[in-house]
Formats: structure tokens, sequence, C-alpha cells
């Protein structure tokens, strides 16, 4: 066969079947304009190895309304390029708006704990929290003052 026909084969194969990996996580947080992104997370073994944790804490005052992570084409070409030695990942964190999700009242149970109470009494409240929640098979919502 034409040593350009083959080519041609083989570099159609390597883009049609190389699809793109996305994933969505949701909290169920309004989420904001406000977003931290890393476009080469370090990945490694064919993402066995995952990136290092992302510290979104830093950036999303108000908690994370949704993570994805994706590989685009460019990063699949670099794993394919290394062998998946190295894989690297698109992350990207949507800052949430501020709040907590959207649930009734109804659906879950509301403890307060103040940051001055002494580690008895926190630790009372959230014993009682979860027999509760154990009894009741409903989650409930810790309240720091």
């Amino acid at each position: 066969m034409n040593t350009k026909f083959l080519s041609l084969i083989f570099i159609s194969a390597f883009i049609f079947l190389s699809g793109c990996y996305h994933a969505n996580v949701t909290t169920g947080l309004e989420p904001s304009a406000q977003v931290y992104e890393q476009t080469f997370a370090s990945a490694w073994i064919f993402g066995l190895v995952p990136p290092n944790v992302v510290r979104a804490q830093d950036e999303c005052s108000n908690g994370v309304a949704r993570v994805e992570t994706r590989l685009s084409f460019v990063n699949m070409l670099v794993g394919n390029i290394t062998f998946g030695i190295y894989t690297p990942m698109h992350i990207k964190v949507t800052c949430a708006a501020g709040g907590r999700a959207d649930i009734s009242s109804d659906e879950y149970d509301l403890y307060t704990i103040n940051k001055d109470d002494p580690d008895e009494v926190t630790g009372e409240t959230l014993r009682k929290a979860t027999k509760k929640s154990l009894e009741t098979e409903k989650p409930f919502y810790l309240e720091l003052k």
C-alpha cells in the first residue's frame, strides 16, 4: 500500500478515535462568575496518579458550585506523545455565589455551634445531631456562629 495513504489512515484514526473525557460535579449552590482554572494539571500513568488537590477554598470564599475535569485534544495529544506517562488534564472550579444549597427547612434539622463553646458542648451537639439523623434518616445542617 501507499505510505501516504497509510499515514492518512493513521492520522485520521488518531484524530477520530481520541474522544474527549469530561466530568462535572455540581453541589447545588448558585454559581458565580468567579472561576479558577488549571489547564495543565499534572496526572501520571494514564491518570492513575491524579493531579494535586485543588485548594479552591482560597479562591472561593462562598464555597464551590461546580467542578469540571476534562481531557482536551491537546491534553490527550501530550498524553499520547508521552505514551501515557504524563497525562495533563484541565480542571475548572466555578465558585458559588453565596449561601447554601436550596433545601427547604423541613428536609433537614438545623444545629448551631458557637465558636466560644467548650469542646464538651460542641461534642454533645454533634452527638445529638448524628443520633437524630440516624433515627430519622434525615440530614442535618450545622451552623457555626
